[in-house]
């Protein structure tokens, strides 16, 4: 038997609760993306069958990790050991996100280390409540005074980037948007060079955000953020890596 080409593209996806948008995003993305393909489903214990409907796809493309613990930064992480492509890419799985977004910025890596996906670089759109769109846009205005740079959109969440930026930049197992600022700033300080491709991001029309499932939790989260931010800020002060 000939084994299967090495992936160049490894996509991550992490998934509670997303049986309505799982089997439509894996269709668009082994349709769209040209390139050998890997996805790798990081299942978080979903109780509305999402898990069942990856395994019905016998795809051996599509890799599906199931754990008992919950967790955004983590479950991307996971995905990232997991993953063989040379290009590694993570989104939300649920459709916010597009594809063809995707397929742009793995074009860009030709002339950069990272690629993000940018609700505010030009041609970007953040379609969703105004407290979100408000919230957010000061926690990136935080993050560009404080930390510096030109990235527009520090907690994206959106990235296509070369896996020998994991020899520089290390992602942190754990929070939710925290993970990302602190791999941007990180790529940053090591001289990576960053592309932002705007695109037009809307709220999810169905089910709860696994991230922010309420305005306490949004809070809460958003106090994480520039928390985080404030402290990378005085690490690399005081002469922290």
């Amino acid at each position: 038997m000939t084994p299967a080409p090495k992936p160049e593209v490894s996509v991550i996806l992490a998934t509670y609760n997303e049986k309505d948008h799982i089997l439509p995003l894996i269709g668009e993305l082994t349709q769209k993306i040209s390139r050998t393909l890997e996805i790798i489903v990081v299942d978080d214990h979903s109780e509305d069958g999402t898990a069942e409907l990856v395994v019905g796809l016998a795809d051996p493309r599509v890799i599906l990790i199931q754990r008992k613990v919950r967790g955004l930064a983590s479950a991307f992480h996971r995905g990232i050991i997991e993953s063989t492509g040379d290009i590694i890419c993570w989104m939300d799985a649920d459709m916010c996100m597009p594809v063809d977004t995707l397929i742009q910025m793995i074009e860009r890596l030709k002339e950069c280390d990272l690629a993000i996906g940018s609700r505010y670089a030009p041609g970007g759109v953040d379609d969703r409540p105004r407290l979100r769109v408000w919230s957010s846009r000061f926690i990136n205005g935080v993050a560009r005074l404080v930390l510096g740079g030109q990235v527009r959109d520090y907690d994206s969440g959106f990235v296509a980037l070369h896996r020998k930026v994991f020899d520089s930049v290390t992602l942190i197992p754990f929070g939710y948007g925290e993970y990302f600022i602190e791999m941007v700033y990180d790529a940053t300080r090591r001289g990576l060079k960053i592309c932002e491709v705007g695109y037009y991001f809307r709220d999810r029309a169905e089910g709860v955000s696994k991230s922010i499932p309420n305005v306490f939790r949004f809070f809460i989260t958003g106090s994480h953020y520039l928390f985080r931010i404030l402290t990378l800020r005085f690490r690399f002060l005081r002469g922290g890596n």
